[in-house]
């Protein structure tokens, strides 16, 4: 379909077409390793999945068309998907990443990467002024997360892409948390747009798998060489599974930032909670930025209970029946965590405390559900 598509139309037929073997409506799941040949080199665009599988292109597409970029890449996880983008560089070559990002990448970083030479600085994005004092010739990438995690803290992409275009340094958007229904980093200047699609996008908890987009052809080719001589690629019934997730992500999203709107909401009102991140509230550091740059404000909520404390925390999460406690976020379920023990335990103590992850700080992933039960809830886990 060479027509450009409204998001909403292309998330169900962007980069999508009835299959040509027997004219399925949707993509089938190509379980399959390998290609015949009528002549060595002679195929029909596909020779081992590893390198290209049918399945996989087609999400490719539906990604590359609902980010408003060129090119769709897949990988086995957003953290595959990570260190794909990591081995475009070398040793000596510094990443500026923002202060508060997601304990696995933290940890890829810090633990894999530095191994490798690479060098780190990780810094307050909330101001581009303090990404500014980090650039200097050995520095190669910025790496923002917008919305943070788990602090929601938003970061102006715009800016930050502004500068890096001063400097040639490449821009990478993890947009996990907002998801392309949100927010578009590649329209906003980004060069690399990395999701963990395991949450938003897929949306229903039964995938793992990474994306990253791009517009650039040079860079593509380079990741591509990456994707396929690493070999971290997603099964086709995982990228089925994606692809299907895709044609409701519009849907979905909608109903997750309507009762996200709702719940953050009632936490602030609530005489038993002392501190509510969620970047819709006028009050939110660069709620105007989150305003400009986004769509709506998403399901994606943090709060600290008052008392503070670990035992505070766990106490509500164990008392949750509706919210389910566990890793992960983004599916139709609620979801709620305890970012100090699970999702951010990698990064030190006492690292964690200066971005704003105290031992109380409790998550929540806002699902589809009935926002009343969903309140009711959180009513009888705070008590």
């Amino acid at each position: 379909m060479k027509k450009k598509l409204r998001f909403n139309t292309a998330t169900i037929h962007g980069g999508q077409s009835p299959d040509l073997a027997y004219g399925a409506v949707m993509t089938p799941i190509y379980q399959t390793s390998t290609y015949a040949q009528s002549s060595p080199g002679d195929h029909k665009g596909f020779e081992y999945s590893r390198t290209h599988n049918p399945t996989r292109s087609a999400l490719e597409r539906s990604i590359a068309s609902i980010e408003n970029g060129h090119h769709g890449l897949t990988y086995a996880s957003g953290l595959a998907a990570m260190d794909a983008v990591m081995k475009l560089f070398s040793p000596g070559d510094e990443i500026i990443s923002t202060h508060d990002l997601y304990g696995g990448s933290y940890r890829l970083f810090t633990k894999i990467f530095e191994n490798y030479g690479l060098k780190f600085h990780f810094v307050d994005m909330q101001d581009p002024n303090h990404v500014a004092e980090y650039v200097n010739e050995n520095t190669k990438l910025i790496w923002v997360e917008t919305p943070t995690n788990p602090m929601m803290n938003i970061i102006d992409i715009r800016r930050m892409a502004t500068l890096a275009k001063a400097k040639n340094v490449l821009l990478a958007v993890d947009n996990t948390f907002a998801s392309p229904y949100l927010q578009q980093p590649l329209d906003l200047g980004a060069d690399i747009v990395m999701h963990s699609a395991t949450k938003f996008i897929a949306g229903h908890s039964d995938v793992v798998l990474g994306l990253l987009v791009v517009n650039d052809d040079e860079l593509q080719e380079k990741l591509a060489f990456i994707q396929n001589a690493s070999g971290a690629i997603p099964g086709p019934m995982d990228s089925f599974l994606t692809l299907r997730g895709i044609k409701t992500l519009h849907v979905r999203m909608q109903r997750h930032s309507e009762n996200g709107a709702v719940i953050a909401n009632y936490l602030k009102q609530h005489s038993k909670i002392e501190k509510v991140y969620w970047p819709g509230f006028e009050s939110h550091p660069n709620h105007q930025i989150a305003k400009n740059q986004m769509n709506d404000f998403g399901g994606m909520i943090s709060f600290i209970p008052k008392g503070g404390g670990h035992a505070t925390a766990i106490k509500i999460i164990e008392k949750m029946e509706v919210f389910t406690l566990a890793e992960s976020l983004g599916g139709v379920e609620s979801l709620a965590g305890h970012p100090a023990s699970m999702t951010h335990a990698s990064i030190p103590r006492e690292e964690r405390k200066k971005s704003g992850v105290v031992d109380g700080l409790i998550r929540l992933s806002v699902g589809i559900e009935d926002s009343q039960d969903l309140i009711e809830d959180l009513e009888q886990a705070i008590g």
